[in-house]
């Protein structure tokens, strides 16, 4: 799954704070690292100046990988680079497809700050169109927690709705699971409240408290399934339950936890109306302060 990861660069120092974490599943999941700048021309007059940057970049990455490697297994690793030129968004998304790349890790910044790389721009655009995992790293306003190198990949939140499509991001953390010494946490967020479409416009109500009680044996049950299932591959998991809005609890969770990273499907019960950027996995993306990995369900329509 992580075979080959992509690293869009853009020359700035926030847009390499994606680095770090492609370095580690090199290190660690035996990943081959590529390096991405898109020149916006064909005759720019800084493309040997692009290569260099890119050079530097290639053997500072391989160098910092290596920390992670078992020096008893006798592995290397193999960073490469390339530079295209044309629209940022468009190219990431088809050499990420065309490549059969694993996984694109990419800062929500770059270059001259939010107009160009921020949420809202090229990452964005490249989160809508991609059918690849993606690993958003945020270049400002991240915890200093989680700067360092043993935070990186140490704990992460899962985030499961009871659905089959939510659990498309499994497989994901158990292969991190199988190589990395993860805590891993099973989270489900149950609405306290209720809302209907009726003619006049929507309804809204509160659960009863027998109501709440079955909702909470249901979600304790299905959770401790999943966790059974990822024990039985050597994955431990424990599980959580939460009641408010999704996105805020997840983001709330997510801090009070110190988890390094949130891994949760672009899809849940409800399709693609629920999970879908524009909800849920939107608000987490915009709102929250961790890194957040982000798998499309199978089927998923991309714009």
């Amino acid at each position: 799954m992580y075979e080959r990861i992509l690293v869009p660069l853009d020359g700035s120092e926030l847009a390499q704070i994606a680095l770090p974490y492609a370095e580690k599943l090199a290190g660690v999941l035996g990943s081959q690292i590529i390096l991405i700048y898109i020149s916006e021309s064909a005759d720019d007059r800084y493309h040997h100046m692009h290569q260099f940057y890119l050079q530097q970049m290639v053997e500072a990455t391989k160098q910092n990988a290596e920390r992670y490697l078992d020096k008893r297994e006798g592995r290397t690793i193999k960073v490469d680079s390339v530079i295209l030129v044309g629209d940022p968004a468009e190219e990431i998304v088809d050499y990420a497809g065309k490549e059969d790349i694993g996984l694109i890790v990419m800062s929500t910044h770059g270059r001259s700050g939010i107009k160009r790389w921020a949420m809202g721009s090229v990452a964005e655009k490249v989160l809508r169109a991609t059918k690849q995992p993606m690993a958003i790293i945020r270049a400002k306003g991240a915890r200093p927690d989680m700067l360092g190198e043993r935070s990186i990949l140490s704990k992460i939140l899962v985030t499961l709705d009871g659905s089959k499509e939510s659990e498309a991001v499994i497989p994901y953390i158990e292969e991190l699971a199988s190589k990395l010494q993860l805590e891993i946490i099973l989270l489900q967020v149950i609405a306290p409240d209720y809302h209907i479409y009726a003619a006049g416009g929507p309804e809204y109500g509160i659960y009863a408290e027998q109501q709440i009680e079955s909702m909470k044996k249901f979600a304790r049950d299905y959770l401790e399934g999943v966790s059974t299932r990822l024990k039985q591959r050597a994955v431990v998991a424990k599980p959580e339950i939460m009641f408010g809005t999704a996105a805020e609890a997840i983001i709330n969770f997510a801090d009070q936890t110190n988890a390094s990273l949130v891994a949760m499907t672009t899809h849940g019960r409800s399709g693609v109306s629920r999970w879908a950027l524009g909800s849920v996995a939107e608000r987490v993306l915009r709102a929250g302060n961790t890194p957040l990995l982000l798998v499309r369900t199978p089927g998923a329509v991309t714009e």
